[in-house]
């Protein structure tokens, strides 16, 4: 006789679901502990996002347990003169005996056509699927730069910002949200400050470096206006971070950056996406990569 198919469905993820969520999560990704899935859980909890979207993510319902997640991060971005909604695909797990229904998971979490969607941490052996769902690379590596190497501006001087709210002069009301919002993620946002008073934002990450990488003490650029930004800013920041321990800092590129000493590796930091609005470079604002941490 053959068995019944288990009754499975996929619906939204709610707040009364976080803490069974968060043990599944746990048991998914060996090396991350429950406490990290609690503190992001948390965050997306309270953070702002846009109407009509999924807060969590989805959950694939098995008789009230869930066996599978895929994880969203839905944000507001103003992409040029519209507005535009980027959501971070992130922490995709299904149990082994489940796995026959994924499929449900990434078929309903990528259904608006205005939406561009983004993977920003695929393993290896997932390019071929991703890129079989539609998916484009923008981003095929980092680029680590040693910028205390770099000949600092004539001038310039560094200002960090706090996460309590405040104006700084040079920058819009969006960009000093921007920097304080990711201040209270735990970034350190900067302020490089020209000597001609033209003000550029940075916000920046520490850098998990995992096995089998040269332990470089390293952080993460995870915003600039422009890679142009931080060329020019390199010497400043780097000999202010040397002071604090770190002495590379990673960007996204495809290929060797000119203007900057350090190299280049596609072994990590390879980016998808899939819609209508492709994310620039050195823009990884509001992803996992804050929202849980490194």
């Amino acid at each position: 006789m053959t068995q019944p198919r288990p009754v499975i469905r996929c619906r939204e993820i709610g707040i009364s679901d976080l803490e069974v969520i968060a043990d599944l999560l746990t048991r998914g990704f060996v090396g991350r502990a429950r406490g990290y899935w609690v503190g992001g859980l948390r965050r997306q909890a309270t953070r702002e996002v846009p109407n009509g979207v999924p807060r969590f993510g989805y959950m694939l319902d098995h008789q009230g347990t869930p066996v599978g997640v895929l994880l969203l991060i839905y944000t507001a971005h103003d992409e040029g003169s519209e507005p535009s909604i980027r959501c971070n695909l992130s922490s995709w797990y299904v149990e082994p005996a489940f796995r026959g229904y994924a499929p449900m998971l990434t078929k309903i979490a990528q259904r608006h056509k205005d939406v561009t969607y983004v993977n920003i941490s695929p393993a290896s052996w997932t390019w071929r699927i991703i890129e079989a769902q539609g998916f484009q690379p923008y981003c095929s590596g980092l680029f680590f730069s040693f910028p205390a190497l770099s000949r600092a501006a004539q001038g310039m001087r560094l200002e960090i910002t706090s996460q309590q709210p405040h104006t700084i002069d040079g920058l819009s009301a969006a960009e000093v949200a921007l920097l304080t919002r990711h201040a209270g993620y735990g970034c350190l946002s900067l302020v490089c400050r020209a000597a001609d008073g033209r003000a550029f934002p940075f916000i920046l990450q520490p850098m998990r470096i995992r096995r089998g990488w040269i332990g470089l003490p390293a952080m993460q650029l995870i915003y600039c206006r422009d890679v142009a930004d931080y060329i020019a800013c390199a010497g400043s920041i780097g000999r202010f971070l040397l002071r604090r321990g770190k002495i590379a800092v990673a960007l996204d590129a495809n290929g060797r950056v000119e203007g900057l000493t350090g190299f280049y590796t596609q072994a990590r930091g390879r980016k998808y996406f899939k819609g209508p609005n492709p994310p620039r470079l050195c823009d990884l604002t509001d992803t996992e990569l804050v929202i849980y941490g490194p």
